[in-house]
């Protein structure tokens, strides 16, 4: 059965060059872009998106980070789309993702992780309403 997730393409990816690469992998895996767009967030999207993390010590910075540059957001689609997206991005934290993954071959530290995914079909649910109005 498909099952539908969201990707967001960090600012420092796209400042990069590491855009087509990232992509080219989600296609290697057999997922289907159902939507793509290119843009900078708002400061009002990046708040409804790390709510949780509100009044925690890195809120802020997460904030400001996710708004400084343009960042490429995704709707994908393939069976099991959470599940293989995060296992393709690897874990948060560059230093521990295994090479072979998004994150551990392109993330250079935690604050900057080059990826965003859904971590469940909940959140992509939300994710997707937050950032494509749906």
């Amino acid at each position: 059965m498909s099952q539908k997730t969201y990707v967001m393409i960090k600012p420092d990816a796209v400042r990069r060059g590491l855009v087509g690469r990232i992509i080219a992998r989600f296609e290697d895996a057999g997922l289907t872009i159902e939507r793509m767009e290119f843009g900078t967030l708002t400061r009002e999207q990046a708040a409804a998106n790390y709510a949780e993390h509100e009044g925690k010590p890195f809120y802020e910075g997460l904030v400001n980070y996710i708004t400084s540059g343009p960042v490429v957001k995704m709707v994908l689609s393939g069976p099991g789309a959470v599940a293989v997206c995060r296992k393709l991005m690897g874990a948060t934290n560059p230093a521990e993702a295994a090479p072979g993954t998004i994150r551990g071959d392109f993330g250079l530290v935690v604050d900057e992780n080059v990826i965003h995914g859904s971590d469940s079909p909940e959140s992509a649910d939300r994710e997707v309403g937050i950032f494509f109005g749906e």
